[in-house]
């Protein structure tokens, strides 16, 4: 499964450095998770990445001073913050999508519809099972 990760994490990272974001790294790059990065706390995404919470506010202070997000006070707890994406940070979001999008139809494609479909509901299936029994 890692090869197979690791492939479709090539097409994303490719695919945006083509659409001319050469101002961003994979490590950039993977802080866009779905649902979104949008309203995220920066601890939220420190641990989402397994990655520690310096390293977070680094990436993130390079894509507010790239002008991707902001960072702005949490309304419910003003000691927190949160990042807000900015309209070029939403169309950042949105080629990666679009480009995670293209990998899974080359899967798809690859597989055919058949094999496919079995592969993606297995792993649905094996995720589900995994996060319901996440102990960490």
């Amino acid at each position: 499964m890692r090869h197979s990760w690791q492939w479709v994490w090539q097409q994303i990272v490719a695919g945006v450095v083509d659409a001319g974001y050469d101002d961003v790294t994979a490590a950039h790059i993977g802080l866009f998770r779905y649902p979104s990065l949008d309203g995220q706390r920066p601890t939220q995404l420190a641990e989402q990445a397994q990655i520690t919470k310096q390293s977070v506010n680094d990436l993130l202070g390079h894509l507010e001073h790239a002008g991707y997000i902001t960072r702005q006070l949490e309304s419910t707890d003003k000691r927190a913050r949160v990042v807000r994406l900015t309209p070029k940070g939403q169309r950042l979001e949105q080629t990666i999508r679009d480009h995670a999008q293209a990998a899974d139809e080359q899967v798809a494609e690859l597989l055919g519809v058949r094999r496919y479909t079995q592969l993606r509901d297995a792993l649905e299936q094996l995720s589900a099972h995994i996060t319901s029994h996440d102990t960490t």
